[in-house]
């Protein structure tokens, strides 16, 4: 039994922690919110900060929303950074910029401590079910240490290469998630205008090449107008931000990545930052002046 330090209590944070306190982990646990009621019932020491986390955990996790929030859990006043001793191991699970990662990942390593970046994907869902796909940068040693953590959260977990390699998976990812949405959308919407059944042609497309876990999981929630979060638009925005930064620096062009983003954006500006990130399909919908489903959709000829 590891003593484990979890800050970041939200919507990801709370179900993963307690798939550790259900592995027989002892949780130290602090959240800018507080814990919650649930996650004190399954045994956590609640903190007053990050850096009492830091010191009574072995190991410390922390799962906030974005790149600014992480540094200030580690090294801003009361952070982790202050109570770190030697021998520790940091674990980063947010999704945030990759080269800032390996800027945090030296600062611990300089105070002694190991350092994984281990963003997920999964969304709610995942974590709840513990079936998250973790993606690891960092040490083999450091990994090997933790891994049995990661087997209480997820189930497809790998080390991808050095700190700020998980990152960059991630980013990766969510410019596949955020394409594939779009893709969706627009089949469904095409589907839609030209008279056809919405929820009978994802049916079909489900058994053919076009089927995908964003057609059976988000086409639904597009067909049945089912918006709630799930993962909000306003922290995809984020994740494509990283992409199209990262990627000016690099000197590469996504060209549908930007697309995308500037869908999310026209979503934003309709009051929809937390709305879940499926509504991307409200912008297409806005551009057609026809929503999926709608009863009044005309056979197009």
């Amino acid at each position: 039994m590891n003593k484990v330090g979890f800050i970041g209590l939200g919507i990801m944070g709370k179900p993963m922690a307690l798939n550790l306190a259900k592995g027989g982990h002892q949780l130290i646990a602090y959240s800018r919110h507080g814990v919650p009621p649930d996650v004190v019932a399954a045994g956590a020491t609640a903190c007053a900060n990050s850096a009492e986390v830091a010191r009574k955990a072995d190991i410390v996790i922390t799962m906030v929303p974005d790149t600014p929030d992480v540094s200030a859990a580690l090294f801003g006043e009361g952070g982790v950074a202050e109570g770190l001793s030697p021998g520790k191991i940091v674990i980063d699970m947010s999704s945030i910029s990759p080269v800032e990662t390996k800027q945090f990942a030296q600062k611990i390593n300089a105070l002694g401590c190991q350092y994984l970046d281990a963003p997920v994907s999964g969304g709610q869902v995942g974590a709840k079910a513990a079936s998250l796909t973790i993606m690891v940068g960092g040490s083999e040693d450091a990994f090997n240490k933790v891994k049995p953590l990661f087997e209480l959260m997820g189930k497809n977990i790998t080390l991808v290469g050095g700190n700020g390699d998980g990152q960059t998976c991630k980013v990766a990812n969510q410019i596949i998630v955020a394409l594939n949405i779009e893709a969706v959308g627009e089949a469904l919407l095409f589907a839609s205008k030209m008279g056809a059944d919405p929820a009978k042609v994802r049916q079909a497309l489900m058994g053919g090449f076009a089927s995908s876990r964003i057609l059976e999981v988000h086409g639904e929630r597009m067909i049945k107008r089912t918006f709630n979060p799930g993962f909000r638009i306003e922290l995809h925005q984020k994740d494509l931000n990283l992409a199209l930064s990262a990627a000016r620096q690099a000197g590469l062009s996504l060209p549908n990545t930007a697309t995308a983003q500037e869908l999310f954006n026209a979503c934003a500006a309709q009051g929809g930052k937390g709305w879940d990130h499926s509504a991307l399909v409200r912008a297409l919908e806005l551009l057609a002046k026809h929503e999926i489903g709608a009863d009044s959709a005309p056979a197009v000829k």
